[in-house]
């Protein structure tokens, strides 16, 4: 299963496109990224099919932080997954303007929370 499409047609969803800016260029190319080059083993997600990813989501009692970019298109998983959390350690930390891979190297706009990340971690750790 190919990696990130190289060019990017101009209909590619929003998201293919940041994916294009990180892995295609020099911000986040490597060799032997997966996304960078020819992508995925065709059977790698297999197992992960048969899984409930939130089924036991409502008996973690560590502390969490989720921390996720507002316009990544995989936000709404954090948000349904923070419905199902339980307890008052928990928080769901939503970077205004943030997509996906900004959180991977901060994109250029200091999205990483560092500041929020090491005060969660004092508090709760």
């Amino acid at each position: 299963m190919g990696g990130v499409v190289d060019p990017v047609p101009d209909d590619a969803p929003f998201f293919i496109k940041d994916y294009h800016d990180y892995y295609k260029t020099s911000r986040g190319y490597h060799e032997r990224s997966l996304n960078s080059n020819d992508g995925w083993n065709f059977t790698a997600g297999t197992a992960l099919m048969n899984t409930r990813q939130y089924y036991y989501a409502g008996e973690i009692e560590n502390a969490v932080l989720m921390v996720h970019g507002e316009k990544a298109h995989s936000c709404y998983m954090s948000r349904d997954c923070f419905k199902l959390l339980n307890g008052g350690n928990k928080e769901l930390f939503i970077i205004p303007g943030a997509v996906h891979t900004d959180l991977y190297d901060g994109g250029g706009k200091d999205a990483i929370p560092f500041d929020k990340i090491e005060d969660f971690i004092r508090k709760n750790i």
